[in-house]
């Protein structure tokens, strides 16, 4: 969720929310004259902390605007779980925002998150996403800026995204190849509850870990699209049961309840049961 960095009671409300992560805007959010003042008013809101379980994120402008440095030094400084820098377009601008980071004192397991939102970061894709296999890379995950790449690719916002597919889809496959966590876009109808949803449906079946949000009101309808369905749950517990009996070692495909199932989908089971085991962790939390 987002939540624009020149607003504190916004961010104070962002402490109660049930979003996975609240990144607090120092960009787009916050008009030229506020910049300063909302840095200083969110790195003291991190330094508090108060934010549970959620992740914590700051949004900084781009390295190259006046207020892009000042907002890493302070963003490093107040200590986040992460940091997202705008406008990544190539594998050399992974490298200047970890050098940037490591120059300002940034603690090793301080992430680095990207915005994929231009259309040469779209056909730099492969090259950005390989920044994540070197060693002591902080980069874990990419955000996608479709506000950014429907302005950039001049495109329409149409329902069914189908401008902007490609672009996802080329980000998505990137992300998959080298090991990061991907986020869809927001969208920018807050009334509009079926589009809302269409869309969350729509990233969750293309392979998006998750979906950025503008407005609280978008937070339910979000966490139960992308969480995983109690019967798929069910079944992928018992898929993993099956390949874990003793009289199935080292068989490669299986009948589970009348479905032959294999070992990729041991993996997936595995993976839907771990998301639903962390989100029912997340809410007793």
């Amino acid at each position: 969720l987002y939540m624009p960095g020149s607003n504190a009671r916004a961010i104070e409300k962002a402490r109660t929310l049930p979003a996975d992560a609240v990144i607090l805007d120092l960009e787009d959010a916050v008009a030229p004259d506020a910049k300063e003042d909302a840095r200083a008013q969110v790195a003291d809101a991190v330094r508090a902390g108060g934010f549970g379980p959620r992740e914590v994120i700051i949004r900084v402008n781009a390295l190259s605007t006046p207020w892009g440095q000042a907002d890493l030094t302070a963003a490093v400084a107040a200590g986040p779980d992460a940091i997202l820098v705008p406008k990544i377009t190539e594998a050399s601008d992974v490298d200047t925002a970890e050098q940037a980071l490591s120059a300002a004192g940034a603690h090793a397991d301080l992430q680095l998150w990207c915005m994929m939102e231009t259309p040469l970061a779209m056909l730099n894709a492969k090259e950005i996403g390989a920044c994540a296999a070197r060693d002591g890379s902080r980069m874990t995950a990419w955000v996608m800026g479709t506000n950014d790449i429907a302005k950039e690719l001049q495109a329409t916002h149409t329902p069914d995204r189908m401008p902007m597919l490609a672009s996802l889809g080329l980000c998505v496959l990137a992300a998959r190849a080298f090991g990061i966590a991907i986020l869809d876009g927001v969208y920018n109808d807050i009334q509009n509850e079926d589009g809302f949803a269409a869309v969350c449906e729509q990233g969750r079946d293309m392979g998006f870990d998750g979906k950025t949000l503008i407005h609280p009101s978008q937070i339910e309808a979000c966490n139960r699209i992308f969480a995983p369905e109690p019967d798929d749950v069910a079944f992928s517990r018992k898929v993993i049961e099956a390949f874990e009996a003793p009289e199935n070692a080292g068989k490669g495909a299986l009948k589970v309840e009348g479905r032959m199932v294999e070992l990729l989908h041991a993996e997936i089971a595995k993976r839907t049961v771990a998301v639903a085991d962390a989100i029912a962790a997340r809410e007793s939390a």
